[in-house]
């Protein structure tokens, strides 16, 4: 039986980041991947797909828009075929940055297969091997949920697994399923040309975040598709190739609704339940494996990350956590991942970003705070490019501390990291408006949010009373000293006018 010092389940951004961690800092190491490829949920069914996807659905809807506003029209189809080969190429560079002969020069041992414990040291892959394993790093991911559906498991549906592999453009494209993943290919589907009906059984979408930003997309995103809220899908059948989703209101009223082709994106869940915890004597609470704050399991031996805990579904939050944990694995320590302040970006159109609390949660908390905005049609650079539709919502304590952030527009990931830099180090909203931003740019949306600080500590605090008693003052001065002078009488004060 071969033994390691490390042993990591799962091949995906937060096993790779640990497998290459601890190989390069000495430790014999092995790494666990159950497809036959290293990259995980994001690189083949999830973030690189999708966004290589919502790329090109922005092409032609920027095409078309191009089109109609400079007076010419664009003639042909969509080639759906050259919209796959658009995702799959980004998938293929990205492979290679993640192939076997890097982690193999490492040091690292890869083994193909499915995992499960034999022992809490023991691991078997596929049906036969086993090796031994001082200590274990679980991340094996997660997969989509499949809702107990009347008639589902009797249709053909796709998830955003499966999605990419599509034969042809949707004419009609049923969604359940309001969140992240939802939206996003909902709104790519759409500009690509299917007519897209989204079905949430919440009273509205972007539920994690702040309530300006829920409204704001619900009113953009419903001229782009049908976006059904209150809607309680209750039963799937099909006929030929039409498939019936008959959904029920929050008054109880059904109605059907007929789609061609039919996305389940109703969340994820871990990818544990092969893995025999209970044989290692690995706890779990709600289908997450149960972690202390040092990312070990009841098991002081191994340690989880990634999706299989309860933390934030995001790739770069499972990278951190894999960035963590590699010292708390290798050299017995404690530390810790605090993700209040992790951002995440919903790469819809416009994007949304995210960090921190939301102006809702902040009042739950009994916070005493305050509220910076900017909307984009009052920035320079945004309105140059006519993508004015969105805004930047910071929120603060009376100090000026940050304590969340959010924006709607175009590439609001990209310009709104300077928020995060801000909040990891400690500096208040005043010192992103002391910045010096080149002019024009996007991240001036940031920059006009934070100088409301400014403006109202000058303008509506007690400093335009002081300064105006103090020039006051020294005009009073002036033309006493004038009068003086002059050999006119002098201006008396008094105490009270000092």
């Amino acid at each position: 039986m071969e033994r390691y010092q490390i042993v990591v389940i799962g091949g995906g951004a937060a096993g790779m980041t640990v497998a290459a961690g601890a190989a390069s800092l000495g430790a014999k190491t092995a790494l666990i991947e159950k497809q036959d490829s290293l990259g995980g949920d994001c690189l083949h069914y999830g973030c690189v797909p999708s966004k290589a996807l919502i790329d090109a659905a922005n092409r032609v809807h920027t095409m078309q828009n191009t089109a109609s506003s400079f007076g010419f029209t664009l003639s042909g189809e969509l080639n759906f075929d050259r919209v796959k080969e658009h995702v799959k190429s980004p998938q293929a560079v990205i492979q290679e940055h993640d192939s076997n002969k890097r982690f193999t020069d490492l040091g690292v041992d890869l083994y193909f297969g499915g995992a499960s414990f034999q022992s809490p040291h023991e691991i078997r892959i596929g049906s036969n091997e086993v090796i031994f394993a001082e200590k274990v790093v679980i991340a094996t991911g997660s997969s989509p949920v499949i809702p107990p559906i009347d008639g589902l498991g009797g249709v053909s549906y796709v998830t955003n697994e499966t999605i990419f592999d599509l034969p042809e453009l949707p004419k009609r494209l049923g969604v359940i399923g309001g969140g992240t993943i939802g939206l996003e290919l909902a709104q790519a589907f759409a500009r690509l040309g299917s007519y897209v009906t989204v079905f949430e059984g919440g009273d509205k979408i972007f539920a994690k975040d702040d309530e300006d930003i829920s409204k704001f997309m619900y009113n953009v995103l419903k001229e782009e598709m049908t976006i059904e809220l209150n809607s309680t899908v209750k039963t799937v059948s099909a006929s030929g190739d039409e498939i019936s989703v008959t959904v029920e209101n929050r008054r109880a009223t059904e109605k059907s609704v007929q789609v061609d082709t039919l996305l389940v994106a109703t969340g994820r869940k871990p990818n544990i339940s092969s893995l025999e915890l209970a044989i290692a004597g690995v706890q779990t609470v709600k289908g997450f494996i149960d972690v202390d704050r040092s990312f070990r399991t009841s098991q002081s031996h191994i340690f989880a990350v990634g999706d299989t805990i309860n933390t934030l579904p995001f790739t770069h939050a499972a990278g951190e956590e894999a960035k963590t944990v590699v010292s708390n694995v290798l050299f017995g320590l404690r530390n810790s991942l605090n993700h209040d302040k992790t951002p995440w970006v919903t790469f819809t159109s416009p994007e949304v970003f995210h960090v921190g609390k939301t102006e809702q949660e902040t009042k739950e908390a009994g916070i005493n705070y305050r509220v910076y905005r900017a909307h984009l049609n009052e920035v320079d650079r945004f309105i140059t490019s006519h993508e004015t539709r969105g805004f930047v919502k910071v929120i603060t304590d009376k100090r000026g501390t940050i304590l969340g952030a959010h924006a709607a527009g175009k590439e609001a990931g990209e310009w709104m990291q300077l928020v995060v830099f801000a909040m990891k180090n400690k500096k208040k909203i005043g010192s992103l408006s002391r910045m010096v931003y080149p002019y024009p740019t996007k991240a001036g949306a940031l920059q006009r949010a934070a100088d409301g600080y400014w403006r109202e500590k000058l303008f509506d605090g007690s400093l335009p009373k002081l300064a105006k008693k103090f020039f006051d003052i020294k005009y009073n001065l002036t033309e006493k000293k004038h009068h003086t002078s002059s050999g006119k009488a002098p201006v008396t004060f008094s105490k009270k006018d000092v």
